[in-house]
């Protein structure tokens, strides 16, 4: 019976080995450029240092993940560019450079649309995120996950925006997205598209008034320095695709692509807690730097969620009804949350 025993142990451990080392032969030395527009101290460059760490050790250090904050490979649509060529194998950035090749993503910029984090999580992890994320691959972009940015909120170096009117006459960067141009010119403020790498010194000489970002945004980027009001909005929940190129993902093996997948739904959860808890602490932080906070009154962000609704309207009508009809069976369903 023992000896038995010891043959089955034994075919067992080669059964074992033999698997591991196929496995290893599946994964190759390998380095990931990872860049994205954030300082080095943001909830995004915390994410991908842990899915760099993940990678490290489920690859056996044979993966590497190279992180390239700050917009050091180029502003958002550069990096996208080069994420479809193959020469950059991942990116982390808002919806906006997908919304140039998938227009539906704008659906995700709609302003107004979430209570809380928890429902703009459920609406990407949900079917519509995958049904957008699906029209990607043709385009030479794969969907990973989607980390947390946050919900933007304006800041501006004039006045307090307590209610929409506010913002009337204000220069104000946004990210170059037709639903964001729409949405500030609903109010009759002056938006200007210009990439996030510009917008420290556009403020600091005053060519803008004002931009809107996240709580953490605002404060790892230091614009406390050159923006006195600070307005909770909360006017979009911003999430951030992890993205890797098709060119470079067709180039790995099955094994490989588990590996990468599994890394980024791990470093995705992990993300967005410390994103939200940060969020939490980084308001404070600006008042102690100085800025001027103000939450808006119910009543006026009720009405300018009603005063925008005709840009939901102009875009949803030119997006494909599939989409447009799931978006709205989606955002019933997480409004629960």
């Amino acid at each position: 019976m023992n000896t038995v025993l010891h043959r089955r142990a034994a075919l067992c451990a080669a059964l074992l080995l033999s698997a591991s080392v196929a496995i290893a032969q599946d994964i190759q030395e390998r380095t990931i450029k990872f860049g994205h527009l954030n300082n080095a101290d943001h909830p995004t460059s915390l994410g991908v240092k842990k899915f760099a760490e993940i990678v490290a050790a489920k690859s056996g250090g044979k993966i590497k993940v190279q992180e390239f904050a700050s917009s050091q490979l180029g502003n958002e649509l550069q990096q996208q560019s080069a994420l479809q060529g193959g020469v950059q194998e991942m990116l982390v950035a808002s919806t906006t450079s997908l919304n140039g090749i998938v227009k539906e993503f704008g659906l995700l910029d709609f302003p107004f649309l979430f209570a809380n984090a928890k429902q703009a999580d459920a609406l990407v992890d949900g079917p519509l995120g995958k049904m957008l994320t699906a029209k990607l691959p043709e385009k030479g972009v794969i969907v990973l996950a989607f980390f947390d940015l946050g919900f933007r909120n304006v800041t501006n170096s004039k006045r307090p925006i307590m209610k929409g009117s506010d913002l009337e006459g204000l220069k104000l960067r946004v990210i170059p997205n037709p639903v964001f141009l729409e949405t500030f010119r609903t109010f009759k403020a002056n938006p200007l598209p210009m990439p996030f790498a510009e917008l420290y010194g556009a403020l600091e000489s005053k060519a803008v008034d004002g931009q809107e970002n996240p709580f953490a945004v605002i404060l790892s980027s230091k614009l406390y320095e050159v923006q006195k009001y600070v307005s909770g909005t909360n006017h979009v929940c911003a999430t951030n695709p992890v993205q890797i190129s098709k060119r470079f993902w067709d180039k790995l093996s099955p094994v490989e692509q588990k590996l990468l997948q599994d890394a980024a739904i791990e470093a995705q959860n992990y993300q967005r807690v410390v994103s939200r808890e940060i969020s939490g602490k980084a308001l404070g932080e600006l008042k102690t730097k100085g800025m001027i906070y103000n939450d808006l009154p119910a009543a006026e962000l009720a009405k300018m969620r009603a005063e925008v609704k005709p840009v939901y309207d102009k875009f949803a009508a030119a997006y494909d009804p599939a989409v447009v009809t799931l978006f709205k069976t989606e955002l019933e369903r997480v409004s629960k949350f």
